[in-house]
């Protein structure tokens, strides 16, 4: 199981879960250490969920935004692909990380959620005097995608795939 099918269903789990869920079971769940579990909820966390630390274990806030990190590499003229299929499959694009080996975890807002957005992001790169984020790493880089579903997502990620923008090895993101 991968890292990011772990945190899917650590979601699940605590989603339908009637009572919290300790960090304990879930390690034993996922048979990964309770440090592996407190990294996750902060990437679950970082990707939109409302997930609340009680003193009884974790529990889910309000109806959260279905979300998924993926991590891509491309270069600069794929970049309007890239984006472009995301938004044209449901998806809105949240942000962009990087893994910076000197600078740390980077991370910019970007909420591109149409065609009509990724025209205006691309004007912006284009006439200002900076490059993709994504330049300083050698275009490996992170999106927290949000969806109407996890099948939107499953459909995002299979595209992703297909045009080989998807790094399929996730790297762990430094916690800060």
């Amino acid at each position: 199981m991968t890292g990011s099918e772990r945190r899917n269903a650590i979601i699940n789990q605590i989603r339908s879960s009637s009572t919290p869920v300790s960090g304990k079971s879930l390690a034993a769940s996922y048979d990964v250490s309770r440090q592996v579990i407190v990294q996750d909820i902060a990437l679950i966390r970082a990707a939109g969920y409302d997930i609340i630390s009680t003193n009884r274990g974790y529990i889910l806030g309000e109806d959260a935004a279905v979300s998924r990190t993926f991590k891509v590499r491309h270069t600069d003229s794929q970049l309007e692909e890239e984006l472009n299929a995301i938004v044209d499959l449901g998806g809105c694009v949240k942000n962009v990380m990087v893994n910076h080996k000197v600078y740390g975890r980077m991370e910019a807002e970007l909420n591109i959620t149409s065609r009509r957005k990724v025209k205006e992001f691309l004007e912006e790169i284009r006439n200002g005097k900076s490059s993709p984020l994504k330049n300083i790493t050698s275009g490996y880089h992170y999106h927290v995608v949000e969806a109407d579903s996890e099948e939107t997502l499953d459909l995002i990620e299979d595209m992703l795939r297909e045009k080989g923008f998807l790094v399929e090895q996730m790297e762990k993101l430094p916690m800060n």
